[in-house]
């Protein structure tokens, strides 16, 4: 495995598991008190523009690592508004 490899596997790798402890947070304490709806709206439009670009590329970490992020972003949007007390 050459170096660019490598690095982009390590960024891949920290960049999918940056909201996660958001993600953990919302589960373990059934509320969503703080999130911003706008950052997460950017973050989606990001991460699916570096999805079309990996797949243009056919670069599978850029791909594969950039769905993780994007179903771990679709699932902190579907806890806030399931633990969003003003949807209640």
């Amino acid at each position: 495995m050459d170096m660019e490899t490598v690095i982009g596997i390590i960024a891949s790798v920290f960049t999918g598991v940056a909201l996660l402890p958001q993600l953990i947070k919302i589960l373990k304490e059934k509320k969503s008190e703080g999130v911003s709806y706008g950052m997460l709206a950017s973050l989606f439009i990001g991460l699916s523009f570096w999805i079309w670009y990996g797949i243009m590329k056919q670069d599978f970490i850029i791909i594969v690592s950039n769905c993780f992020s994007l179903i771990v972003n679709l699932l902190i949007v579907f806890l806030s508004v399931k633990y969003n007390p003003e949807t209640k």
